[in-house]
């Protein structure tokens, strides 16, 4: 749905694909907070896990709530008063920019599987292309979560004279063994609803089972064993059995699973989810340092990094995040390691709030 807040850039050059292929008409949703100042040094680009759009925030233009609106805003971490402040829609993801649902300009019709294979790094290119629209060669800060917090690694290296300062958050220089597993366990759950019908279902109507139950999954691991027992322990569910249904839920968590699964149906194309995730377990950022990730690390020219971490993340361990922050410690840079005690595991930068504010606040505004 386009909001007025919700502007686009379109490419008239093609865009070159990372692995393979060139997309044309390249289109790409951003939205944008506060005021870009005289000296044009207060820019913040931030870049998004695998499903949020660019509605990091409410606005005059879009006063819904956006998807990290506790951190995003006058008065709060990453501020508005402050901070000129642009946050990008991914190439891939289906929310305004140019993905698999997308239309060919070659064909007319949907890309499908025929959308170039999607790395990390042409979301980077992305978010710099956007960047470059708003006539900004550089900006003070380059902030992302998960695939965010991937793809801001990406873009300090490709475009390591366009940041000043990096914020990587819930984030590694390349997916483990388990979350690779993990992914490609969804993406197949996906892929084998007969709906899916080969990527070609139609856009009103795909593989919902196969979505709905990849969300679940995801759920799951996005947050920790710990916070599934405090939160529900074996509360029973309750909602009424429907008869002759001998396995229907029994516990408050199923409930809650389910729920979450039908809310994410229908709102993200199941063919973007595919190259979105699939982008994630591609990443490595060795490839930027001749087959070495601190090689990689050490040619960034950011001046400051925050890099931030918590203890009970599935996804990404705590100790991947420790190597990036080991990696980019030199003489003549500032580096910060938070590792933060949250209990809710992946997810913890969208709702431990009390923790994260005050560690990204004080980092941003003690650049200033």
């Amino acid at each position: 749905m386009t909001t007025p807040a919700r502007r686009f850039v379109d490419l008239k050059s093609p865009f070159p694909m990372r692995r393979g292929g060139v997309l044309h008409g390249v289109r790409l949703a951003y939205e944008t907070w506060g005021e870009l100042n005289a000296a044009r040094d207060n820019a913040v680009l931030i870049f998004t896990g695998l499903s949020p759009s660019a509605h990091a925030a409410s606005s005059v233009a879009d006063p819904t709530p956006g998807w990290w609106e506790d951190m995003v805003g006058p008065g709060r971490p990453i501020d508005t008063r402050r901070q000129f402040i642009i946050c990008v829609n991914s190439l891939g993801s289906h929310f305004g920019s140019t993905c698999p649902a997308s239309i060919n300009p070659a064909t007319g019709q949907p890309y499908r599987l025929t959308f170039p294979v999607l790395t990390v790094e042409d979301i980077a290119r992305g978010g710099y292309e956007v960047m470059r629209h708003l006539g900004l060669e550089r900006v003070a800060y380059v902030i992302g979560p998960s695939l965010g917090g991937m793809t801001a690694l990406a873009f300090a290296a490709l475009f390591p004279d366009a940041l000043t300062s990096l914020v990587s958050i819930s984030a590694a220089a390349c997916s483990t063994p388990f979350a690779i597993a993990l992914r490609s366990l969804q993406r197949e759950i996906i892929r084998k609803d007969p709906a899916w019908a080969d990527g070609n279902y139609p856009l009103d109507h795909g593989p919902i089972t196969g979505i709905r139950l990849a969300r679940k999954l995801g759920m799951i691991t996005y947050r920790s064993a710990q916070e599934w027992q405090v939160r529900f322990g074996r509360e029973r569910s309750t909602q009424e059995r429907k008869p002759g249904d001998p396995f229907g839920m029994d516990f408050e968590v199923e409930e809650y699973l389910e729920s979450h699964a039908i809310k994410f149906t229908g709102q993200f194309d199941p063919n973007a989810y595919l190259y979105l995730s699939r982008a994630m377990d591609l990443f490595d950022l060795a490839d930027h340092g001749d087959g070495s990730v601190s090689e990689a690390l050490r040619r960034f020219k950011v001046k400051r990094a925050l890099i931030l971490g918590v203890e009970t993340d599935l996804l990404i361990p705590i100790d991947q995040q420790q190597e990036l922050a080991e990696g980019l410690k030199s003489p003549e840079r500032h580096v910060e390691f938070a590792r933060l005690p949250s209990l809710q595991g992946h997810d913890s930068f969208l709702v431990d709030m009390d923790r994260f504010r005050p560690v990204i606040g004080d980092f941003l505004r003690a650049g200033t």
